[in-house]
């Protein structure tokens, strides 16, 4: 498998969100009300496993490695729209948050925006993932050999296998923190 094997197949699952996501905001629309808990389970897998894991490895390991690369003029400007996107994701989800806390304590107006953020968000990913799938990882590829990719990939794969812990410590330390 290519490097870029891992990061396309965490793709497919984010997509599978947003098509969740997309069925949510046509009950939000007919209803006028959202669960709070399923907005706190949205935000979380877009924080941990689109943001940190997914966007991670390419951010920490994948642009890392191409900034030491001489990019031709046009891969350097699509890499820097994409870490430019991945800020505005994360500015999309923190404005969720925001509303979401809201609307918990009673503010009904929050709707309205964890809406918009939300189908925001729906509409982000697709175009995202279709220029990192069909444009960017493609031509990203041609920068490596066969051996710094295989590299590039097992550090992926290092990269997964300490996400749990990260999250996990994060976890107890923001209950001790709570409670200290």
């Amino acid at each position: 498998m290519q490097a870029r094997g891992p990061l396309m197949i965490e793709h497919r699952l984010i997509e599978r969100m947003i098509a969740i996501i997309r069925d949510a905001l046509t009950d939000i629309g007919s209803t006028k009300k959202v669960d709070p808990v399923f907005v706190d389970t949205v935000v979380d897998f877009v924080r941990v496993y689109a943001d940190r894991t997914h966007h991670g490895k390419e951010e920490d390991i994948l642009f890392r490695d191409l900034q030491e690369r001489s990019l031709s003029d046009e891969d350097r400007r699509v890499m820097q729209e994409l870490i430019d996107e991945h800020v505005f994701g994360r500015k999309t989800t923190k404005t969720i948050v925001e509303a979401n806390t809201r609307y918990r304590s009673g503010d009904e107006s929050a709707l309205d925006e964890i809406e918009e953020n939300l189908r925001t968000l729906a509409d982000f990913y697709p175009k995202h993932i279709e220029k990192e799938d069909k444009v960017f990882f493609p031509s990203a590829r041609a920068y490596f050999t066969e051996e710094e990719d295989q590299a590039m990939l097992a550090e992926f794969y290092e990269f997964d296998r300490n996400m749990i812990h990260e999250k996990y410590l994060s976890v107890v330390e923001d209950l001790t923190g709570r409670k200290g």
